[in-house]
């Protein structure tokens, strides 16, 4: 019988309720995270030599002490190191990152120009990747042993085994050099007046290759998980009793063993989130991507510790937050995973 309007949403809201303690734990327990997060990262990139006043000093060919040391006071980089990570945890309290002395400009306001771009890319990225893997898993589990799985696992290997920035230089080499079909780089065409839809299928057109590239390594794992679950609840009691009873083949694939045995494959997409983070930013130096990946990497070639600090920041929030939602909705799929 359909339930009554609102089951759905009656339904959520209990099963919110019940995860608001593990939601408020899991803050309380990022904050340590966070904490420690900063001042590995503070300690480990003061070890490296130079700041960001060197940096501008080599770039623009030498300059004097004097306004080396007046940037560095303006900066506060002349302080001694404890005090600079006091300072700095400090302005974290107050969602303060400092300002970068490469774009003299706050680095909050940096990352937030970049994010969208960033978590835009993870997320098609994801979307393809469990989609793509969870179907060729399904389709090699189905014809184990035969030629169709053989052919899938050792494509699976192949793409394992390339790395992403050659990927993506092959699939600019072919698709946007050679057969002129999609742009080589950007996040969308520049100075092109488009709005509305039409930008949105610009923004799509741009967004394709990069996709490709970063989602590829994630479809073989997923793919080969999935394929491994299916194989493990292929002689489980409730799969015999759906064959006998006489449930068609492609529901028993897809109703009994591919919907089980797409929970590790959920679970992966929490695993993954911090090497999902690292791939975007080889991905978006590669294709010109404005995003945090491309500011991570100008910022290590100009040595500006601000803006670096406040990314790794960022990036341990965003893990921490794909970590506590993919529990969330592992829970919510899962009858035997309790809310505790």
């Amino acid at each position: 019988m359909a339930g009554s309007p609102g089951t759905g949403s009656r339904g959520l809201g209990s099963f919110l309720a019940a995860a608001w303690p593990v939601i408020r734990r899991r803050l309380l327990l990022a904050l340590p995270v966070l904490l420690l997060v900063a001042c590995g990262t503070f300690g480990l990139l003061h070890l490296a030599p130079g700041d960001a006043v060197d940096a501008m000093v080599i770039a623009g060919g030498g300059g004097d002490a004097a306004l080396a040391s007046e940037l560095r006071a303006r900066y506060g980089l002349d302080q001694p190191l404890l005090v600079q990570l006091s300072l700095y945890l400090l302005r974290l309290l107050q969602f303060d990152f400092g300002v970068s002395p490469v774009h003299n400009r706050p680095v909050l306001a940096l990352i937030t120009e970049r994010l969208p771009i960033s978590l835009l890319l993870m997320l098609t990225a994801t979307a393809f990747a469990v989609s793509l893997g969870v179907v060729l898993g399904v389709s090699a589990a189905a014809a184990a042993g035969r030629w169709r799985d053989r052919l899938i696992l050792a494509a699976a290997l192949v793409i394992y085994a390339m790395p992403s920035f050659w990927v993506g230089l092959m699939l600019i080499l072919v698709f946007a050099v050679t057969l002129g079909w999609l742009p080589v780089g950007g996040f969308e065409t520049a100075a092109s007046g488009l709005s509305g839809m039409a930008r949105v299928l610009d923004i799509a057109r741009h967004l394709i290759l990069p996709t490709l590239a970063l989602a590829l390594l994630f479809v073989s794992v997923h793919l080969r998980l999935m394929r491994a679950g299916m194989l493990d609840l292929a002689g489980a009691d409730f799969v015999r009793m759906a064959r006998a009873k006489g449930v068609p083949r492609r529901r028993v694939l897809w109703a009994h063993l591919a919907r089980n045995a797409v929970l590790p494959v959920i679970a992966m997409v929490g695993v993954q989130a911090s090497t999902l983070l690292g791939g975007a930013v080889v991905i978006e130096s590669v294709f010109s991507l404005p995003g945090l990946g491309r500011l991570a990497y100008d910022s290590v070639v100009a040595r500006d510790l601000a803006t670096l600090m406040g990314l790794v920041v960022v990036s341990a929030v965003i893990v921490l937050t794909v970590t506590l939602v993919v529990d969330l909705v592992m829970a919510a799929l899962d009858p035997r995973v309790r809310l505790r």
